[in-house]
């Protein structure tokens, strides 16, 4: 996620101080990927070290020893996006979102290992995970629904539906690859010696009563 270059889009609309950043950020997300607030003034800090925005307005304290008091002393400081920073916001969203080298992917790696260590129940951690996602898609299918029923109408509420869309989609997706990992493991494991205790397919669909 690029924390830097969403907080300079936001600065684009006019200069605002580091609270407030945070607070429109995670209110366009839908506080889906909640900000600390240290983490705002340290990418604010190194977008001024860059010249990609400038303070235009300090009432700084003391400082202080450790990051919070840090952030405090800087919580009275406006920034302003630079010449140079509005042109790095028209690149990021000129450009697509680089898909040739992906994030790693905890449940492909476990997985992954899973299948090559002698006493691993795979198919128990197949159907654990399987449980996890879709507890979490039924409650982002909830969200969703009440975030569809509500009579906001405004730009803020269409950018936190489409997050919400995002992590359904993705939940779905992983449930999806769930049922292609268990056909593969089975269809191994007719072949092979490879143990797949435990397993109990319960596809997604009959579980969301599609």
């Amino acid at each position: 996620m690029s924390v830097r270059q969403a907080l300079l889009a936001l600065l684009s609309e006019g200069p605002k101080y580091g609270y407030q950043l945070r607070q429109e950020f995670e209110q366009r997300t839908g506080a889906t990927w909640p900000l600390n607030v240290g983490q705002v003034y340290q990418t604010l800090t190194r977008l001024e070290r860059d010249a990609l925005v400038a303070v235009i307005e300090e009432n700084v304290g003391h400082g202080g020893a450790d990051d919070s008091q840090a952030a405090s002393d800087r919580s009275h400081v406006s920034y302003a996006i630079t010449d140079a920073g509005r042109a790095e916001v028209d690149e990021w969203f000129a450009a697509p979102v680089p898909r040739t080298a992906p994030p790693r992917d905890e449940l492909a790696i476990k997985l992954a290992i899973a299948v090559t260590l002698p006493g691993v129940d795979v198919g128990r951690l197949v159907q654990a995970q399987r449980t996890a996602t879709m507890q979490a898609m039924q409650a982002h299918a909830k969200t969703r629904r009440e975030a569809a029923s509500s009579t906001e109408a405004d730009a803020e509420s269409l950018a936190r539906g489409l997050v919400l869309d995002s992590l359904f989609f993705d939940a779905e997706a992983e449930l999806r690859w769930l049922d292609h990992c268990e056909t593969r493991l089975r269809r191994a494991a007719a072949h092979h010696d490879i143990a797949l205790p435990g397993t109990t397919t319960t596809h997604h669909h009959e579980v969301m009563g599609d």
